[in-house]
């Protein structure tokens, strides 16, 4: 019998989502195959002893490791498995686990009836009667009273697994396994999938001494609230070792919050005030208490700190007044409270002499070959033919995980002639300068439509749904959906767990510099203007031209006076499509307005409806959150091209728009329309809604 560890499962850290329990001879090379295929492409990571024990190991032993170290269970019981006393031994310590915690167990019935297992009958009974005629042929007393206090075991095992319910192939989805497979990971997903969890890079390679460090002070017992800085040059990895110690460790602390891009926040003038509900947030369990200036904030933070024990990480810290301010939060913290913070300036820390700080340096050369080779080649080391050119791009990379995970990407799959152009053109650039080894992987991209897509997502949609980057981008003429899956082969873009597009700031910083190499001296012949500086003067100026694809302009970000443009401004950039303002005022008519606009982005619109001579008809996506709209339009305007349609926060809006315009619409958010009192009944002819968002709108719909 395999014996069970005693688990502290509150304090656990899990190295697995889900353990796989079957019986090899049923289902090994078919359906348990399938399930483990469709678990890990969901992102689960899944213990099976095939795959996972170690040869070399005791069995028993990794498999009681492997059963711990999971959060939850799935046991596939098959015609065969109660015939395997090694199965029935996984389930005893599976449900003596589960008993000692809160993890979830999913039994899946796969071509058994689940009567059988309940009432031990049919496969049940035939196996256990094998089990007793053999274990009655013991000679040794003792040795077969024991035996036979298994099958006891056993059996009470069986009668708890049953009496769990779970998911019986032939009553849910008619026997079609495909389906049934994805609505077990859907279960699992949901179930197992916790938000504060912080997605990282695959192929961790090289942090173990960093982590080290930082465990060791973590779990050191002390009752001081304490600061730990990890420091070193950007693309080095701090932040993924942050995220990974964040995961591993807020479940010994009774809450948490990790602070991203601390930096990036701090350039905006409301940069504080979003790190502060960030924060409130995190620490409030879920809830999102208002917060009206930075005073306010302040004294809420200190209130939620209080009788918590927290692990709080800020990261890319970069300003001495950011560091002053954490020390001086320390006395708010409750008793053995932690806080880490990552930077790229050591200087910061030495009015600090209390901080505890860790240089996160780059990587040696074998941990540089095998993170690479991951990226390149879907493995630990390269191939004997390409090991001279790896190390040559190694030589160049010295060691900095970005460089080489973007690099790796670029060159996956590619022949050798690319590889050697590869290397010839890294070997012109410093590779200290981490852009113009980021711009070989953009270089590398198929084609045209793919470094412009690129371009679009770096200067507009970083941190946007992809659903509606999609279709925005595809009015666009982009084939956007295979785009964004070579992008993401290459390492320059991500998707995170919501959906959202995500590029990392050096990555998105090459593509904005490339933009503006158009031309250095004239932002007004660039192809897309995302600053609120160059786009101010352009607009203050009207000095736009036709180069011009696409124009943000926040006034938020900027602390000038000026809000109102002509929009005259506009009438000479004839290849606008893509607009995005927050808080801008426009005067004038429309007339030389560019014609063919198919994202408009006007946040803090100040009008009752837009103006009767916009030009809608090329229109694919119109988001007008938190404006002064009472209708979208006056009277009948040709919106024939509009699949999506956001007025979310649109507090004075009083009747929804005439849907008789809008065949082709998909997504319709009138999120917190507090005034909505009504939705027009001609929503009927919306054949091609495929998304509908009434959220904390007052009227009965």
């Amino acid at each position: 019998m395999l014996k069970l560890k005693s688990v502290d499962s509150s304090s656990q850290n899990y190295s697995y989502d889900v353990f796989l329990s079957f019986r090899g001879e049923d289902t090994r090379k078919n359906f348990t195959d399938h399930l483990y295929k469709a678990l890990q492409d969901a992102g689960l990571f899944t213990f099976r002893d095939d795959e996972d024990i170690e040869r070399g190991e005791s069995i028993k032993s990794e498999l009681e490791n492997g059963i711990q170290q999971s959060r939850s269970w799935i046991i596939v019981f098959s015609e065969n498995y109660a015939f395997s006393s090694w199965c029935l031994d996984e389930l005893v310590m599976i449900l003596k686990c589960r008993n000692r915690s809160k993890r979830l167990l999913l039994p899946i019935f796969y071509h058994v009836d689940p009567s059988d297992i309940h009432k031990q009958s049919g496969c049940v009974y035939e196996a256990f009667s094998r089990h007793e005629e053999k274990f009655k042929r013991e000679v040794n007393d003792t040795k077969r009273k024991d035996l036979m206090e298994k099958i006891q075991q056993w059996r009470t095992a069986l009668t708890e697994l049953a009496n769990l319910g779970g998911m019986h192939l032939q009553n849910l989805t008619d026997g079609y396994e495909s389906k049934f497979i994805l609505k077990i990971v859907s279960i699992i997903k949901d179930k197992v999938t916790r938000n504060n969890i912080l997605n990282i890079t695959p192929h961790l390679v090289g942090i173990n001494d960093s982590l080290h460090a930082i465990n060791l002070w973590l779990r050191d017992g002390s009752t001081s609230v304490e600061v730990f800085a990890l420091y070193g040059i950007g693309g080095v990895g701090k932040t993924t070792i942050a995220k990974y110690v964040y995961n591993t460790s807020f479940q010994l602390f009774e809450g948490g919050s990790f602070l991203e891009n601390i930096r990036e926040y701090s350039e905006r003038p409301d940069g504080l005030l979003c790190l502060q509900r960030q924060l409130l947030s995190d620490i409030s369990k879920g809830k999102t208490p208002s917060v009206n200036n930075l005073n306010d904030g302040i004294h809420k933070i200190q209130s939620a700190l209080h009788g918590r024990k927290l692990l709080i990480v800020l990261d890319d810290v970069d300003q001495t007044e950011q560091l002053d301010a954490i020390f001086g939060m320390r006395e708010w913290f409750y008793h053995g409270s932690k806080i880490i913070l990552t930077t790229r300036n050591v200087h910061l820390l030495n009015a600090h002499k209390h901080c505890k700080r860790y240089s996160v340096d780059t990587m040696n050369f074998s941990d540089s070959s095998e993170l690479f080779s991951w990226h390149a080649f879907r493995d630990s080391h390269p191939p004997e033919c390409y090991t001279e050119q790896s190390e040559k791009i190694l030589k160049q990379c010295q060691g900095l995980p970005l460089a080489l995970e973007v690099l790796g990407a670029s060159l996956h799959g590619k022949k050798e002639d690319v590889w050697r152009s590869a290397i010839q053109k890294l070997e012109t650039f410093t590779p200290s300068k981490l852009q113009k080894i980021l711009r070989i992987s953009y270089e590398s991209l198929p084609d045209d439509h793919d470094r412009e897509l690129f371009l679009e997502l770096a200067c507009f949609f970083n941190g946007e749904a992809k659903s509606s980057v999609v279709v925005i981008l595809d009015a666009c003429k982009y084939y956007t959906t295979i785009g964004v899956d070579n992008l993401i082969d290459r390492c320059l873009l991500k998707i995170d767990i919501y959906g959202k597009l995500r590029m990392h700031q050096l990555i998105q910083s090459m593509g904005r510099e490339i933009v503006r190499q158009q031309s250095p001296k004239d932002p007004g012949e660039w192809s897309r203007l995302w600053h609120y500086r160059e786009s101010l003067e352009i607009l203050e100026d009207e000095t736009g031209t036709r180069a011009i694809e696409g124009l943000a302009l926040d006034m938020d970000m900027t602390k000038a006076h000026q809000t109102k443009f002509n929009t005259k401004a506009f009438s000479m950039m004839h290849k606008l499509r893509l607009l995005k303002l927050n808080k801008v005022q426009l005067l004038g008519g429309y007339s030389d307005f560019p014609k063919k606009l198919k994202w408009l982005c006007w946040h803090g619109y100040t009008q009752r409806s837009l103006p009767d001579d916009f030009p809608f008809s090329s229109l694919v996506a119109i988001d007008m959150q938190n404006s002064k709209l009472q209708k979208l339009v006056q009277g009948n305007m040709c919106l024939g091209s509009l699949k999506i349609l956001n007025l979310s926060h649109c507090h004075c809006i009083v009747e929804s728009p005439n849907f008789s315009q809008l065949r082709v619409l998909e997504q319709l958010i009138l999120e917190d329309c507090a005034s909505l009192v009504e939705i027009d009944e001609s929503i009927q002819m919306a054949k091609g809604l495929l998304f509908m968002n009434l959220k904390d709108c007052q009227g009965r719909f």
